[in-house]
């Protein structure tokens, strides 16, 4: 028994370690439980001294050392009830101080759950502030970093302690949480630390001076402890605080800099972004920062030409001192140029949009900006009314990760004649001046709970959520929505089908729709709702101005036009699945099984039974009959040509022998490489699992495969084999075998 002197200063009274024996008795009968709680509170009340008597059961037993509820933990939140009921048991003084000390002892070995209730028996938030912090540094020193750092949130101890020292060690052990927790209710802590953090992101700082001072540490994990994850944590912690991000230069500028990288990705290897779009996007992403304008102007040297660097760096204003010699010297030979080749192939580039993109079929004077409450008046006047049809739709600048929520710039609104296009930051502008905060968010409200009109969209909760944000007062949209059509699920549903839905549609010709990307330089495959209008309507939407700058005013007349179209496009498409929904192998009941229901998250896709298998397009095809009808006329293997992706090389090992044309990724090469090969020597990708619904959105339809990797390379081969009805005779077999690796 470890006994304290003054725990022996009891002349009279009950003996706490009889009690105790008493309750650890009873305590291995749970059906007891009712007993052991009035045997606890008779036993203290028969105690001398039940602050001291319960510090002497603790430290001579060690049950409530380990993690739930013991003994311990029973008995001392028992005691902390018991004394609500009898507060002249409290004690004070110098016998107060030597009880403090005693429990600080046990603090230090104790779980979670015993802390809160032994503080505020033992009134440890009155104990000297001095000697708290002695205790918790003595802890620090001896290596017990957690439970220093939890103590000091218990103790409220935060402000009297150093940040970088407290937070450090617990950073090299991934208790990232710990570290938000413990500067979680001091502002000027959470700056401290973001700006420590921040320094730790500096380009020419070394993160290993950090840990070289913590080489013994336990649970030490290095690999988690970088620059990446700094970011994300300063991010996290700017989001959760509200903190202003300048306090973080360092990781700001590096968010920046990977944004100017992908944006130079976006224009000059994919080239899906518009000279128009990607300027607003450079100036807006480079700012006044000279950092940042020098590593713009080593991006354009490398992906451009010195003249196009010299161009940019006479926009930004630099200094010639802070340019490369070649950019300096076309610099001073540049003139001032009017853009008359540049109009020019914008005047082709429209011809080409109209041949190959979904046009909007209603003139341009019935599309309407509103940027007041009494423009918007005519927009509710006609949306309101009961039986009527809308297209919704919302944009946003895109964030390319920084942080926050996306704030909704602009709501489209379709009607049969018409689009309806709202600036919602001009409109919360004049609410806040005009005080008719709550006009807007009231006619938005009525439209999405009105289940007497049809709302249509696509990917409708995310657009709801990022309206919330926008808006507080609309944060109950989503639960409120009636009458509301989301065309994601629909799409769902139209790529689940068993039938060829493309029947009735425009065929499209997919090859030769990307050979005109390739002509152009758009080589980025539909997706979403473009894919979606594409299939239902004939042509894709052109999505050029989806990265637009959606904050900048005014809009672009392209902008307009492409929202307008977002909208409008799902009036069209509801409208010809709801003529013929069975032609595109959706049940008649369409309009009644879609109606009414709110916006439906995708759930995950179900694993197809041993009856199913799937379509070139990822469709399923049920039964002999409609399998039949899926495959395509024999060929033989010479005629068959595939990709296999890193998971199947023993199924591309089996084909080979077969005869069949097989190109295999390496262990090392990413799943996108089998797209690209793919497109580039007109191959059939065969994938498992998650990289089909990203390889079969990057090829034509029929152009990518996806087998049961838990099954032998024989029976996956089998598979290949009948579903693109090759048919192998015995000079096919090891004909490749030769000339092949």
């Amino acid at each position: 028994m470890n006994q304290d002197s003054d725990s022996s200063d009891q002349p009279t009274g009950q003996d706490p370690l009889l009690l105790l024996k008493t309750l650890q008795l009873l305590w291995t009968k749970k059906e007891m439980k009712k007993q052991l709680k009035e045997e606890i509170r008779r036993g203290f009340a028969g105690l001398e001294d039940p602050l001291a008597g319960l510090l002497d059961m603790l430290e001579s037993s060690s049950d409530w050392k380990g993690k739930g509820h013991s003994l311990g933990y029973y008995i001392t939140t028992e005691l902390q009830l018991w004394i609500k009921e009898h507060p002249a048991v409290q004690q004070s003084g110098i016998k107060l101080k030597k009880l403090q000390a005693r429990v600080l002892r046990i603090l230090a070995q104790c779980p979670a759950n015993l802390l809160d209730p032994l503080i505020s028996i033992y009134q440890l938030h009155t104990a000297d502030r001095n000697y708290l912090l002695g205790h918790v540094s003595h802890l620090y020193h001896k290596g017990d970093y957690k439970e220093a750092a939890i103590l000091s949130i218990k103790l409220k101890l935060q402000p009297d302690q150093d940040v970088e020292k407290m937070c450090t060690p617990l950073l090299l052990q991934d208790k990232t949480n710990l570290v938000e927790d413990y500067v979680g209710e001091y502002p000027e802590l959470q700056s401290k630390l973001l700006q420590i953090l921040d320094t730790w992101c500096e380009p020419g700082f070394n993160i290993r001076d950090i840990t070289r001072q913590y080489q013994g540490l336990s649970r030490y994990k290095p690999d988690k402890f970088n620059r990446k994850m700094l970011s994300k944590l300063v991010f996290r912690l700017l989001d959760r605080f509200n903190v202003d991000p300048a306090l973080c230069p360092n990781v700001i500028n590096q968010r920046h800099l990977r944004t100017l990288n992908y944006l130079f990705y976006k224009r000059f290897v994919e080239k899906t972004m518009t000279q128009e779009n990607w300027t607003d996007h450079v100036q807006s992403t480079v700012g006044e920062n000279r950092w940042l304008q020098g590593h713009l102007i080593q991006l354009l040297i490398s992906y451009c030409d010195l003249k196009t660097a010299a161009r940019w760096a006479q926009r930004c204003n630099l200094p010639k001192e802070m340019l490369p010699y070649g950019v300096a010297d076309e610099l001073q030979k540049l003139q001032i140029q009017e853009r008359v080749e540049e109009a020019t192939k914008a005047d082709n580039y429209e011809e080409s949009k109209k041949k190959d993109y979904y046009q909007l079929p209603i003139p341009r004077a019935n599309i309407h900006f509103l940027q007041t409450w009494e423009e918007t008046l005519q927009c509710w006047e006609k949306v309101l009314r009961p039986g009527q049809v809308v297209g919704i739709d919302m944009e946003w600048r895109p964030s390319f990760g920084m942080v926050g929520k996306p704030r909704v710039s602009l709501l489209q609104i379709a009607l049969n004649d018409e689009v309806f296009l709202l600036d919602l930051p001009r409109l919360l502008e004049h609410a806040e001046t005009e005080g008719g905060k709550e006009k807007l968010p009231h006619f938005i409200q009525m439209l999405y709970s009105d289940a007497a009109i049809t709302k249509l969209g696509y990917g409708m909760s995310g657009d709801l959520s990022s309206l919330a944000a926008t808006w507080p007062a609309l944060k109950d949209t989503d639960k409120q929505a009636q009458g509301v059509v989301d065309l994601l699920t629909v799409d769902k549903q139209l790529q689940k089908s068993s039938i060829d839905w493309k029947k009735g549609s425009r065929k499209v010709d997919v090859l030769s729709l990307e050979q005109s990307n390739e002509d152009r330089g758009f080589r980025q495959p539909e997706k979403g709702l473009s894919l979606l209008v594409q299939h239902v309507l004939g042509k894709p939407l052109d999505k050029t101005e989806q990265l637009s700058n959606w904050e900048k005013r005014p809009l672009r007349e392209e902008q307009i036009l492409y929202a307008a179209s977002d909208a409008y496009c799902l009036l069209e498409i509801y409208e010809k699945l709801c003529k013929d929904p069975a032609s595109f192998g959706l049940s008649s009941d369409l309009t009644a099984s879609l109606v009414g229901k709110s916006s439906i998250k995708p759930t995950a896709k179900k694993q197809l039974n041993k009856q199913e298998v799937l379509s070139p397009s990822g469709q399923q095809c049920k039964g002999s009959k409609k399998e039949t009808s899926c495959r395509p006329a024999p060929i033989s293997p010479k005629e068959f040509s595939v990709v296999c992706d890193n998971m199947l090389q023993g199924l591309g090992r089996y084909l080979r022998c077969l005869g069949v044309d097989v190109q295999m990724l390496e262990n090392e090469d990413d799943h996108r490489k089998a797209a690209e090969i793919a497109r580039q020597e007109g191959r059939v990708i065969l994938t498992s699992g998650l990289p089909y619904q990203t390889l079969q959105s990057q090829v034509a339809e029929g152009r990518c495969f996806s087998v049961n990797c838990s099954e032998k390379a024989k029976e996956q081969a089998l598979q290949v084999l009948k579903h693109f009805n090759v048919q192998v005779s015995l000079a096919d077999i090891f004909s490749r075998c030769q000339c092949s690796k």
